[in-house]
């Protein structure tokens, strides 16, 4: 298992083994290097993935110092690359991920030399007895695991004035478009990661906002999944109602491909019974499909959260009516009073999954209170900026008979009923809005300074969005959300495809310092 202090020595290491091997006589540039090419690459024998494992180490090694994106490194990713390499020469290719060097958020699920911690020193060393369902699902596509991503520790469900990026195990993410700006969060190291190439992309996890924002700050895509298309099964939890893993990737057709190899049944997670089978990501990237689409516009709360992202959503707004898409503007999202009662449902439910999940890992602590003990004794480490106020919260929390719990979550379900009533009404293929503003100063002395987020009502709901690169504003990326129904992600990724075609508003960082005022 390796920390997050050896992970660049890691990196130059297995670096410095792969020289030794004689390289193809072509290479590739792996910078902003879709997921297709890369395919191409090895299909045309130009490449191999152990050469992209190669490469995307050495910039790993050389940037991440500077990001603090990357937890570990995989020791065996350079042998499990070769297998595949192998396999491709003797004619068996998996799939279109085939060979693709992806980088998974630590609090993912891996057997393997890799430990799975949620970013806490509590967990640390914690090697997990068998794979997340969605890490086989991703190993059986070919995905090759480059690595584990740092994020705000536990998914940024421990304190209310946390800073997100920071976790007690791999220190402050930053974001490589102004090192002094947030990452976002939960999914901090894999958006950092994603968007400075450091693998060919990423997968997130999110409860509220922890794979649209951290996308919409860091200039990508993210996708959302609903709940339960793809399992739960292995992930560090906080809420069975909200939590689910996503794709964050430079393209839509990126995110489209890895999605396809996240899903599928699985009999530890009822909830993936439910989703429909069958569903082409890849088929819905196609020309002109904004054209006809009608698209409500959730006004009424997500505009004037920021001027820059009203801009940015203003612009989007142009580009979808010339595209020939049908607005109906406005179609608000009604979200009153669901920030408390969403609170309640992720309080209790945090308390009841993550101890269900701390029991079967086996590890020294096994309860919210044992959590709040070690952290108490480790504050050096553990609370150098900020407390544990969500864990105290939790671990006073009763069982899921509570009256309390089942009030919250009726109120929640209720969400999902408006967003079915305002489309239904209109008869809406999806709802759009910024995503949020730009990403802020990184603050350790008053946390997170927000300034608005439009995460909330698919969070509730367990329903699809996606964020799509909109603007910038003094070179700060914004992005745009589209939501939709239960199930809908390829109508999702269709419109979000045919805008990014028109929008082309993803422009790589350059790891500045700061931004230029």
């Amino acid at each position: 298992m390796l920390t997050r202090r050896g992970v660049l020595g890691a990196a130059a290491a297995a670096g410095a083994w792969l020289a030794t091997r004689p390289l193809h006589a072509a290479t590739i540039d792996i910078e902003e290097t879709s997921v297709a090419a890369l395919a191409a690459a090895m299909q045309a024998g130009k490449v191999g993935a152990v050469d992209l494992v190669d490469a995307y180490l050495r910039r790993i090694a050389a940037a991440d110092k500077q990001l603090h994106s990357v937890l570990y490194t995989n020791p065996d990713a350079a042998r499990d690359a070769a297998a595949l390499d192998a396999e491709r020469k003797a004619g068996k290719v998996r799939g279109p991920l085939h060979g693709i060097p992806i980088l998974i958020k630590g609090n993912i699920d891996t057997a393997d030399k890799m430990a799975t911690t949620a970013g806490s020193l509590a967990l640390a060393g914690r090697i997990a007895k068998k794979d997340a369902f969605v890490v086989e699902r991703l190993r059986a596509a070919g995905c090759v695991l480059l690595g584990k991503t740092n994020l705000s520790e536990w998914a940024n469900f421990r304190s209310t004035h946390s800073s997100s990026g920071w976790s007690g195990e791999g220190g402050q993410a930053k974001n490589p478009y102004a090192l002094d700006r947030s990452p976002s969060g939960s999914s901090s190291g894999s958006g950092a990661a994603a968007a400075t190439s450091l693998a060919a992309a990423c997968v997130g996890t999110e409860t509220d906002g922890s794979i649209l924002s951290p996308s919409s700050c860091q200039g990508l895509v993210g996708l959302k999944p609903t709940v339960g298309l793809v399992s739960r099964a292995g992930i560090i939890p906080i809420a069975h109602s909200q939590d689910t893993a996503g794709p964050m990737a430079r393209s839509v057709a990126d995110a489209a491909v890895l999605l396809a190899g996240m899903v599928g049944a699985d009999p530890a997670d009822a909830a993936t019974a439910r989703a429909p089978k069958g569903a082409d990501y890849l088929a819905a990237l196609v020309a002109g499909g904004l054209k006809g689409a009608r698209i409500g516009v959730a006004r009424k709360k997500f505009f004037g959260m920021n001027p820059a992202a009203d801009r940015a959503g203003e612009d989007a707004l142009r580009i979808l009516r010339d595209a020939g898409a049908v607005l109906v503007d406005p179609a608000d999202v009604a979200t009153d009073g669901v920030d408390d009662a969403e609170l309640e449902v992720l309080l209790y439910e945090f308390k009841n999954d993550l101890e269900v999940y701390l029991a079967a890992a086996g590890t020294g602590v096994r309860t919210i209170a044992d959590l709040v003990a070690w952290n108490d004794a480790h504050a050096t480490e553990e609370m150098p900026f900020f407390g544990q106020e969500l864990f105290a919260q939790a671990a006073k929390k009763g069982p899921l008979t509570d009256a309390a719990y089942r009030k919250a979550v009726a109120h929640c379900k209720r969400q999902a009923q408006t967003i079915d009533a305002i489309m239904a009404k209109h008869r809406l293929d999806a709802v759009v809005c910024p995503t949020g503003g730009p990403a802020w100063l990184i603050d350790h002395v008053n946390g997170d300074a927000f300034t608005g987020s439009s995460t909330t009502p698919a969070a509730v709901a367990g329903y699809p969005a996606i964020t799509v690169p909109a603007g910038e504003t003094h070179g700060l990326p914004l992005g745009v959300t589209f939501m939709g129904k239960p199930w809908t992600e390829a109508t999702l990724l269709r419109l979000a495809f045919g805008f990014e075609q028109i929008a082309k508003a993803r422009k790589p960082p350059d790891l500045r310092p700061t931004v230029p005022v």
